[in-house]
């Protein structure tokens, strides 16, 4: 039964007052529901509940799926459980897990003990009576008598820092609000180094924070008057030398304090240089340079401490057009690099002392490789945590000298979950100019002498940024496969699956080809026999979710579901208003609107801007009020328009969470009913 098939789909109302009208290059810009923008409006606020109570009402038949959904994925999880410890100088850090609490409690033991334990932190305690609790900052000061812990209490992204005393258990009557999310400590354990937010929610100063001292006496260390740059803090693994790294989306600028020489002396040891990125890490007499510089998938250069200016940089690792070298980890003894080569992210690993390389090996053809905890400078382990689509994650210890392996902790999957029922693949569709697209896919081994033809398909993307979207394990995704429903990522331009020059040619001018390769991935699946329109699905949250707004635009008649999840569609008008978060650094994502030639690329695929008449897929679309990345009205706005336009029946559902902001519910068990609500909508419309 399809989801208008028991009862008309009727739409709740939608007020349209006066258009907000703005003029730019000539252009008359009308928004029919830029009211929508006033957060503490009461009409605004009731709005939204208005859409939140007819979602409810149209999936009232899907509680009992919902319910189905949410009892699967919880039996598939270890409520009670602990990661694997993680050994810092004399003690062993851990969290843990208890049943029918929401958040970690995290915890540590002197090393070489295997019972007891010290609580540190119990989250479930601080979001006692909360609606949500998010964990920023956890840093455990290099004395290990205290922890410098911060937390966000409503989506917002501003984080309140505090102190505690491990052996009194008592706070520290210094209280910071407005931090980012990270700290530093010095070596001394005398001061906190800490960032805090300007008025559009960028981390742009740096102080010190003497401990016992008033917080409003701080001393600041750094300010950064440039809109385009995020500033972050952070220590070298060898623990020597404090950053500040400053960044845009295109350029970096670092300064260092070496502790050995003067805790106090602050200097930039990389400028800033338009275009050009660098990242730093120390080992040894050198400082080691990862960069971008005349070469797109990057190289590593090192050079001695006493003059790390570019003039004293040694080539190591030379560019290669066809590997991405995406970071470096330094050990006192060895260098590991992380590697992506057709699409597959991996380790590689040289002993300083021989030269030698060898990379870590692996038996999937799919499959993803990514640092873990790995603290202590002078190991010879290293910890990974490997995944794919068909493995549940995996922490491993790697002994780079021996080169044998360990497994520390796989995550455990409950369910009958058996791995050999799910055959994982990776295709190669040829867009329309000849570009080859990587898409990973899973899917339920059908059962013996059954028809194996076209079956109902989940497709994700993404696409901005750099980012990939690697093919991980999903312990909620099994739902979906044991349905019969495939499940398939496509790594399209704008993320950096095949290298730099994969980003840079679906980004700025060229953003339409994330949505063309999204496609040509879409019909290629439908040609090959994988799927057909009428079973073809597709997800994608913030940048994601503008994929699927545009390609909703363009291709509406390819698809039979949507989920968008906090979808950045309006971007023409945020991206106008320099006062958003966010904006002023995203110019060089997206370009600035207010130059006359993006204000018209822009334009052409906003999604907000380009709704059309059109039957539209069903759709699901959700937002968080207090979600600082993508504006709530963003969503609000795009369906309201939709409403208006959209000539078809089918479902259009807007889902707003009230309490909380870009990543949804923050406790685990809110998590997995959030996800059941999500895969029962799509299953309803499948």
């Amino acid at each position: 039964m399809s989801p208008t098939d028991s009862k008309p789909v009727v739409s709740p109302p939608v007020a349209r007052r006066e258009p907000t009208v703005t003029h730019w290059h000539g252009f008359e810009l009308e928004d029919d529901y830029g009211w929508l923008v006033h957060r503490e409006a009461d009409e605004v606020l009731d709005h939204l509940r208005a859409e939140n109570r007819y979602t409810e009402e149209m999936m009232a038949e899907a509680e009992p799926l919902r319910d189905e959904l949410y009892q699967e994925m919880l039996g598939r999880v270890r409520e009670q459980d602990s990661s694997a410890p993680v050994k810092i100088d004399d003690w062993s850090y851990f969290h843990r897990t208890e049943k029918d609490r929401q958040y970690r409690i995290y915890c540590r033991r002197p090393l070489g003990q295997e019972t007891g334990e010290e609580i540190l932190l119990d989250v479930n305690e601080l979001g006692r009576d909360r609606e949500y609790i998010r964990l920023g900052a956890l840093a455990v000061s290099p004395d290990h008598r205290l922890l410098a812990y911060s937390t966000d209490e409503d989506g917002s992204e501003r984080f309140v820092l505090r102190i505690l005393d491990l052996e009194t258990r008592e706070h520290l009557e210094e209280v910071i609000p407005n931090t980012a999310s990270r700290v530093v400590w010095s070596n001394d354990s005398r001061i906190l180094y800490y960032t805090t937010l300007d008025e559009s929610r960028r981390p742009f100063r740096s102080l010190r924070h003497v401990l016992g001292t008033d917080p409003e006496a701080d001393e600041e260390v750094f300010q950064e008057p440039d809109g385009r740059f995020f500033l972050s803090l952070f220590k070298t693994r060898s623990r020597r030398f404090l950053g500040i790294l400053l960044r845009s989306h295109t350029t970096t600028e670092i300064h260092l304090c070496d502790t050995e020489a003067d805790a106090e002396a602050w200097s930039c040891v990389v400028p800033r240089r338009q275009d050009v990125q660098v990242y730093t890490e120390h080992g040894g007499d050198y400082l080691y340079f990862l960069t971008d510089e005349d070469a797109p998938n990057s190289r590593l250069f090192r050079a001695p401490v006493k003059s790390p200016g570019r003039e004293h940089w040694e080539e190591l690792v030379p560019h290669r057009d066809d590997v991405h070298l995406e970071g470096v980890h330094l050990f006192a003894r060895h260098l590991v690099l992380s590697l992506r080569i057709e699409g597959r992210l991996n380790l590689q690993v040289q002993s300083l002392e021989s030269g030698d390389w060898h990379d870590l090996e692996h038996e999937e053809e799919v499959f993803t490789v990514h640092f873990d905890s790995n603290p202590e400078y002078e190991s010879s382990r290293l910890r990974f945590t490997y995944s794919s689509l068909l493995q549940p994650n995996t922490v491993v210890e790697h002994d780079m000298d021996t080169r044998e392996r360990t497994v520390l902790k796989e995550e455990w999957v409950g369910g009958g979950f058996r791995s050999e029922h799910y055959a994982s693949e990776r295709l190669w569709v040829e867009a329309r100019d000849g570009a080859r697209i990587p898409v990973s896919l899973v899917a339920r081994r059908p059962e013996e002498g059954a028809d194996p033809g076209p079956r109902p398909l989940l497709l994700y993307g993404y696409g901005a940024y750099g980012a990939t979207i690697d093919p991980t394990f999903s312990h909620t995704r099994l739902s979906l496969l044991d349905r019969g429903v495939g499940f398939a990522i496509a790594h399209v331009r704008g993320g950096s699956a095949m290298g730099r020059a994969w980003y840079e040619s679906g980004k700025l001018a060229h953003k339409p080809r994330t949505f063309t390769d999204f496609i040509d991935v879409a019909d290629a699946l439908v040609a090959r026999g994988y799927t057909t329109p009428q079973q073809l699905a597709i997800r994608g949250g913030s940048a994601g979710g503008l994929l699927i707004g545009a390609v909703l635009n363009l291709r509406p008649e390819l698809f039979r579901a949507a989920l968008a999840e906090v979808p950045f569609v309006d971007v023409l008008n945020t991206m106008l208003d320099p006062d958003l978060p966010l904006t002023v650094i995203e110019y060089e994502e997206w370009g600035n609107p207010r130059e006359t030639g993006w204000f018209e690329r822009i334009r052409a695929y906003s999604p907000y801007d380009n709704v059309r008449p059109a039957a539209y897929p069903h759709l699901l679309v959700t937002a968080g009020l207090h979600d600082p990345r993508v504006q709530y009205w963003e969503p609000a706005k795009w369906v309201a328009k939709l409403r208006r336009l959209s000539t078809g029946d089918r479902l259009l559902l807007l889902k707003t969470a009230m309490g909380s902001g870009h990543s949804g519910a923050s406790g685990r068990y809110d998590a997995l009913r959030e996800e059941a609500f999500k895969q029962a909508f799509l299953l309803r419309c499948l």
